[in-house]
């Protein structure tokens, strides 16, 4: 535990950061390399943990954090429960709280790991969010009469015909296409490939899309969906693009990439019954993350159950 205030000691001079600050963001630094270099996290994977953690260092006010007891960390998430942050939010700050603690434990002498046991307080589920069959075709189906049109439809139809995550959409190169076999190779959380069928309208609108891509791709550029100074889409602009698109197709809920993949999940569920299938489009590790889309199919069924039986609703 002695290490923890020695490195990065010599940065923190001018710098306006106590030592101890100083020397908990060498660790972050430290974490969040190990993230990308050993775990090989996507960036937006690793600012998400970066951001989490924001809250336990302003939490713990510069304090050093091999002198946090588990008390400390208790009182942190009675804080922010205070606040009105919900069960989730505080599971997956718990979590990346542990993680943290665990890398410090490996790599840097602490004794031990003041999050282990700590559960966050429970919250109900919420469902997601998820466009029905017709708003979903009225958002990917937009007048494609520019490239930047183009490669939006382009991005929309592979949302919904396979339902990737945002990070997997913009981190993919075209070499990863097979659309004479209707395919894409995706690389998913924790480095994982998976094979995901593409839909017609998808493999037309990609095929379009790579026929204008060079109007807007820097020469040297190996990704397959670019933004307007020719390098990889990031994934704020993936997310304004989409917002934008869903208010002129006049979608009145929010629209946003996750939007898109639940929407594919559900409507495949709904179709096909198969869970399995689902889970193994999805990238899922297990299958009870995938059971969610369950409780909306039966959402969708009860709601045509009460609209077509005669005695849905009349009381006798």
């Amino acid at each position: 535990m002695g290490e923890a205030a020695t490195p990065a000691a010599d940065s923190v001079e001018g710098s306006g950061m106590s030592q101890a600050e100083g020397v908990n963001q060498h660790y972050l630094e430290g974490f969040m390399a190990w993230q990308r270099v050993e775990k090989r996290y996507s960036e937006l994977t690793v600012e998400s943990y970066a951001r989490d953690l924001s809250h336990l260092f302003e939490l713990s006010a510069g304090a050093p954090l091999a002198e946090l007891k588990v008390h400390h960390i208790r009182r942190y998430i009675a804080q922010l429960h205070s606040t009105g942050l919900g069960g989730r939010s505080l599971s997956r700050l718990l979590s990346a709280w542990r993680g943290f603690f665990n890398y410090l434990l490996r790599d840097h002498g602490f004794s031990g790991n003041p999050c282990t046991g700590l559960r966050a307080p429970k919250s109900a589920k919420a469902l997601p969010q998820v466009l029905s069959p017709d708003q979903a075709i009225r958002l990917v189906d937009l007048p494609a009469d520019t490239a930047v049109a183009v490669r939006d439809k382009a991005m929309f139809e592979l949302f919904y015909s396979s339902g990737l995550r945002l990070a997997e959409l913009v981190s993919l190169d075209p070499e990863q296409l097979e659309l004479s076999a209707g395919e894409v190779r995706v690389t998913g959380k924790g480095s994982k490939t998976r094979i995901v069928p593409l839909g017609g309208f998808a493999v037309g609108a990609l095929q379009a899309w790579l026929a204008v891509r060079p109007q807007l791709a820097n020469a040297d550029e190996a990704a397959l969906f670019v933004g307007q100074r020719g390098g990889r889409i990031s994934p704020r602009v993936v997310q304004l693009r989409m917002k934008q698109w869903g208010i002129k197709q006049g979608i009145t809920s929010n629209v946003h990439p996750h939007v898109l993949r639940h929407s594919f999940a559900t409507h495949v569920l709904q179709s096909s019954g198969d869970l399995r299938a689902v889970q193994e489009m999805l990238g899922h590790a297990s299958i009870s993350t995938t059971q969610v889309y369950t409780h909306l199919d039966f959402q969708y069924l009860s709601k045509i159950y009460d609209a077509a039986h005669p005695r849905a609703k009349r009381k006798p």
